[in-house]
Protein backbone atom coordinates (compact mmCIF):
# COMPACT_ATOMS: atom_id res chain seq x y z
CA UNK A 1 0.00 0.00 0.00
CA UNK A 2 2.98 2.18 0.88
CA UNK A 3 4.57 1.89 -2.51
CA UNK A 4 1.31 2.17 -4.45
CA UNK A 5 1.04 5.77 -2.60
CA UNK A 6 4.61 6.63 -3.19
CA UNK A 7 4.20 5.54 -7.17
CA UNK A 8 1.06 7.21 -7.14
CA UNK A 9 0.75 10.11 -5.49
CA UNK A 10 5.13 10.93 -4.82
CA UNK A 11 4.09 11.49 -1.13
CA UNK A 12 7.29 10.54 0.08
CA UNK A 13 9.63 11.83 -2.38
CA UNK A 14 10.69 14.52 0.20
CA UNK A 15 11.44 12.02 2.91
CA UNK A 16 13.56 9.83 0.27
CA UNK A 17 15.52 13.10 -0.37
CA UNK A 18 16.24 13.61 2.94
CA UNK A 19 17.32 9.74 3.41
CA UNK A 20 19.21 9.70 0.63
CA UNK A 21 20.94 12.53 1.50
CA UNK A 22 21.96 11.56 5.20
CA UNK A 23 23.04 8.25 3.27
CA UNK A 24 25.44 9.61 0.90
CA UNK A 25 28.12 10.45 3.02
CA UNK A 26 28.07 7.06 4.30
CA UNK A 27 27.95 5.35 0.95
CA UNK A 28 30.86 7.56 -0.37
CA UNK A 29 33.05 6.44 2.90
CA UNK A 30 31.72 2.49 2.00
CA UNK A 31 33.05 2.63 -1.88
CA UNK A 32 35.93 5.01 -1.08
CA UNK A 33 38.39 1.66 -0.52
CA UNK A 34 37.75 0.42 -3.82
CA UNK A 35 37.27 3.87 -5.39
CA UNK A 36 40.82 4.14 -3.64
CA UNK A 37 42.36 1.31 -4.37
CA UNK A 38 41.32 1.46 -8.54
CA UNK A 39 43.10 4.76 -8.63
CA UNK A 40 46.45 4.00 -6.90
CA UNK A 41 46.60 0.90 -8.56
CA UNK A 42 46.83 3.02 -12.03
CA UNK A 43 49.16 5.09 -10.32
CA UNK A 44 51.19 2.54 -9.52
CA UNK A 45 50.91 0.43 -12.79
CA UNK A 46 51.69 4.02 -14.51
CA UNK A 47 55.00 4.56 -12.33
CA UNK A 48 56.16 1.37 -12.67
CA UNK A 49 55.46 1.12 -16.78
CA UNK A 50 57.57 4.47 -16.54
CA UNK A 51 60.14 3.59 -14.82
CA UNK A 52 60.47 0.26 -16.76
CA UNK A 53 60.55 2.70 -19.79
CA UNK A 54 62.65 4.83 -18.66
CA UNK A 55 65.24 2.28 -18.06
CA UNK A 56 64.91 0.91 -21.46
CA UNK A 57 65.60 4.39 -22.81
CA UNK A 58 68.72 4.56 -20.89
CA UNK A 59 69.65 0.92 -21.81
CA UNK A 60 68.92 2.81 -25.36
CA UNK A 61 71.37 5.71 -25.27
CA UNK A 62 74.21 4.01 -23.51
CA UNK A 63 73.73 1.84 -26.73
CA UNK A 64 73.75 4.00 -29.42
CA UNK A 65 76.31 5.97 -26.96
CA UNK A 66 78.50 3.10 -27.80
CA UNK A 67 77.91 2.66 -31.84
CA UNK A 68 78.52 6.44 -31.77
CA UNK A 69 82.15 6.15 -30.17
CA UNK A 70 83.03 3.29 -32.32
CA UNK A 71 81.62 5.37 -35.18
CA UNK A 72 84.28 8.31 -34.14
CA UNK A 73 87.05 5.90 -33.84
CA UNK A 74 86.53 3.82 -36.80
CA UNK A 75 86.62 7.57 -38.29
CA UNK A 76 89.47 9.20 -36.95
CA UNK A 77 91.34 5.87 -37.85
CA UNK A 78 89.64 6.05 -41.20
CA UNK A 79 90.83 10.11 -41.93
CA UNK A 80 94.44 9.00 -40.73
CA UNK A 81 95.16 6.37 -42.92
CA UNK A 82 93.94 8.88 -45.54
CA UNK A 83 96.74 10.97 -44.53
CA UNK A 84 98.75 8.45 -44.36
CA UNK A 85 97.93 7.64 -48.05
CA UNK A 86 98.17 11.31 -48.71
CA UNK A 87 101.87 11.04 -47.45
CA UNK A 88 102.51 7.84 -49.46
CA UNK A 89 101.52 9.50 -52.73
CA UNK A 90 104.30 12.31 -51.76
CA UNK A 91 107.21 9.39 -52.30
CA UNK A 92 108.89 7.83 -54.97
CA UNK A 93 109.31 4.77 -53.64
CA UNK A 94 107.72 1.57 -52.43
CA UNK A 95 106.38 1.86 -48.58
CA UNK A 96 104.88 -0.46 -46.68
CA UNK A 97 101.63 0.62 -43.67
CA UNK A 98 102.46 -0.75 -40.44
CA UNK A 99 100.66 -0.05 -36.88
CA UNK A 100 102.25 0.64 -33.67
CA UNK A 101 101.81 -1.77 -31.20
CA UNK A 102 104.30 -1.00 -28.09
CA UNK A 103 106.65 0.80 -26.84
CA UNK A 104 110.09 0.08 -25.71
CA UNK A 105 110.11 0.39 -22.08
CA UNK A 106 113.86 0.88 -21.86
CA UNK A 107 114.99 4.06 -19.64
CA UNK A 108 116.39 7.28 -21.59
CA UNK A 109 115.19 5.98 -24.61
CA UNK A 110 112.27 6.90 -27.41
CA UNK A 111 111.31 3.72 -29.25
CA UNK A 112 108.28 2.17 -30.70
CA UNK A 113 107.11 -1.61 -31.89
CA UNK A 114 105.59 -2.09 -34.78
CA UNK A 115 103.54 -4.72 -36.50
CA UNK A 116 106.36 -5.81 -39.76
CA UNK A 117 109.19 -7.75 -39.85
CA UNK A 118 111.05 -9.45 -41.73
CA UNK A 119 109.02 -11.90 -43.18
CA UNK A 120 107.27 -8.18 -44.64
CA UNK A 121 110.32 -7.03 -46.14
CA UNK A 122 111.87 -4.64 -43.53
CA UNK A 123 115.06 -3.91 -42.87
CA UNK A 124 117.79 -2.02 -40.44
CA UNK A 125 118.04 1.56 -41.54
CA UNK A 126 114.67 2.08 -43.20
CA UNK A 127 112.68 5.40 -42.67
CA UNK A 128 109.62 5.42 -40.60
CA UNK A 129 107.09 8.41 -41.20
CA UNK A 130 103.73 9.46 -40.52
CA UNK A 131 100.66 11.44 -41.87
CA UNK A 132 102.40 14.81 -40.66
CA UNK A 133 106.27 14.10 -41.27
CA UNK A 134 109.71 11.90 -40.37
CA UNK A 135 109.03 9.72 -37.32
CA UNK A 136 111.99 7.65 -37.02
CA UNK A 137 113.88 4.74 -38.64
CA UNK A 138 114.22 1.01 -38.08
CA UNK A 139 116.92 -0.19 -35.75
CA UNK A 140 116.02 -3.88 -35.44
CA UNK A 141 114.01 -6.62 -37.01
CA UNK A 142 112.83 -10.03 -35.65
CA UNK A 143 110.34 -11.88 -38.39
CA UNK A 144 106.74 -10.17 -37.18
CA UNK A 145 107.93 -7.34 -34.88
CA UNK A 146 110.48 -4.19 -35.89
CA UNK A 147 111.93 -1.81 -33.11
CA UNK A 148 112.02 2.14 -34.43
CA UNK A 149 114.09 4.29 -33.14
CA UNK A 150 111.68 8.14 -33.22
CA UNK A 151 113.65 11.21 -34.45
CA UNK A 152 113.99 12.45 -30.85
CA UNK A 153 116.03 9.95 -29.40
CA UNK A 154 118.86 11.53 -28.48
CA UNK A 155 121.36 9.07 -30.45
CA UNK A 156 119.12 10.52 -33.18
CA UNK A 157 120.14 12.90 -36.17
CA UNK A 158 118.56 13.69 -39.28
CA UNK A 159 119.78 15.74 -42.13
CA UNK A 160 117.41 19.07 -43.10
CA UNK A 161 117.16 22.37 -45.13
CA UNK A 162 115.05 25.09 -44.07
CA UNK A 163 112.59 25.27 -46.85
CA UNK A 164 112.70 29.19 -46.55
CA UNK A 165 116.23 29.19 -48.18
CA UNK A 166 117.57 25.95 -48.22
CA UNK A 167 119.86 26.55 -45.60
CA UNK A 168 121.17 22.77 -44.30
CA UNK A 169 122.35 22.11 -40.71
CA UNK A 170 121.62 18.40 -38.37
CA UNK A 171 118.41 18.11 -36.65
CA UNK A 172 119.56 15.84 -33.18
CA UNK A 173 116.95 14.38 -31.08
CA UNK A 174 117.13 15.60 -27.62
CA UNK A 175 115.33 12.67 -25.16
CA UNK A 176 111.89 14.80 -25.37
CA UNK A 177 109.05 14.03 -27.17
CA UNK A 178 107.98 17.41 -28.16
CA UNK A 179 111.90 19.03 -29.24
CA UNK A 180 114.45 18.72 -31.31
CA UNK A 181 117.82 21.41 -31.73
CA UNK A 182 120.01 22.02 -34.62
CA UNK A 183 123.20 20.84 -34.62
CA UNK A 184 126.34 23.67 -34.77
CA UNK A 185 124.41 26.34 -36.44
CA UNK A 186 126.37 29.20 -36.68
CA UNK A 187 125.05 32.65 -35.07
CA UNK A 188 124.92 34.64 -38.71
CA UNK A 189 122.79 31.84 -40.13
CA UNK A 190 119.22 32.85 -41.83
CA UNK A 191 116.94 31.27 -39.42
CA UNK A 192 113.50 32.56 -38.11
CA UNK A 193 110.86 31.46 -35.74
CA UNK A 194 107.97 29.54 -37.74
CA UNK A 195 110.38 28.03 -40.69
CA UNK A 196 109.52 24.69 -41.49
CA UNK A 197 112.27 22.14 -41.51
CA UNK A 198 112.25 19.63 -44.36
CA UNK A 199 114.35 16.55 -44.98
CA UNK A 200 117.63 17.03 -47.42
CA UNK A 201 117.74 13.52 -48.03
CA UNK A 202 121.30 13.63 -47.77
CA UNK A 203 123.03 10.12 -46.84
CA UNK A 204 120.19 8.70 -48.90
CA UNK A 205 118.69 7.32 -45.67
CA UNK A 206 115.59 9.52 -45.08
CA UNK A 207 113.06 10.85 -47.75
CA UNK A 208 114.22 14.39 -49.56
CA UNK A 209 111.47 17.10 -48.83
CA UNK A 210 109.32 15.71 -45.87
CA UNK A 211 108.56 17.79 -43.08
CA UNK A 212 110.87 17.09 -40.00
CA UNK A 213 109.75 20.22 -37.57
CA UNK A 214 108.98 23.70 -37.54
CA UNK A 215 111.87 26.47 -35.75
CA UNK A 216 109.98 27.06 -32.00
CA UNK A 217 112.76 29.30 -31.28
CA UNK A 218 116.52 31.07 -32.31
CA UNK A 219 118.66 31.98 -28.99
CA UNK A 220 122.01 34.19 -30.34
CA UNK A 221 124.32 34.88 -27.72
CA UNK A 222 127.71 37.12 -28.05
CA UNK A 223 129.27 34.70 -26.19
CA UNK A 224 129.27 31.66 -28.43
CA UNK A 225 129.49 31.26 -32.23
CA UNK A 226 127.04 28.83 -32.75
CA UNK A 227 122.69 29.54 -32.15
CA UNK A 228 120.59 27.52 -30.20
CA UNK A 229 117.53 26.39 -32.14
CA UNK A 230 114.97 24.83 -30.71
CA UNK A 231 112.49 22.62 -33.25
CA UNK A 232 109.15 20.97 -32.53
CA UNK A 233 108.46 17.96 -34.95
CA UNK A 234 105.68 17.84 -37.07
CA UNK A 235 105.13 14.09 -36.81
CA UNK A 236 102.87 12.98 -34.04
CA UNK A 237 105.13 11.09 -32.60
CA UNK A 238 102.64 10.41 -29.13
CA UNK A 239 99.90 10.06 -30.67
CA UNK A 240 100.24 8.15 -34.51
CA UNK A 241 98.81 4.98 -34.79
CA UNK A 242 99.99 4.04 -38.30
CA UNK A 243 103.02 5.07 -40.03
CA UNK A 244 104.59 4.27 -43.03
CA UNK A 245 107.87 1.76 -43.69
CA UNK A 246 110.04 3.33 -46.55
CA UNK A 247 111.96 0.70 -49.06
CA UNK A 248 114.62 1.49 -50.42
CA UNK A 249 116.85 4.35 -51.23
CA UNK A 250 115.17 7.20 -51.78
CA UNK A 251 118.44 9.42 -53.29
CA UNK A 252 118.46 6.10 -55.94
CA UNK A 253 115.02 6.29 -56.37
CA UNK A 254 114.97 9.79 -57.85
Amino acid sequence: MLVSLEVTTRLLQPVRSVIGTVLSPIQFIAESPYLLGGEIGEVVSTRESLLERNETLQRRVLELSQVSQQFLALKTENDRLRELLGSQARLPTEVLIAELVGLVPAPNTQQILIDKGADAGVQIGQAVIDAEGLFGQVVEVSEYISRVLLITDVTHAVPVEVNRNGVRSIAAGTGRIDRLELENLPATTDIREGDLLMSSGLGGRFPRGYPVGTVQSVLVDATRSFAFVSVKPTALLDRSRHVLVVFGNIEEGE
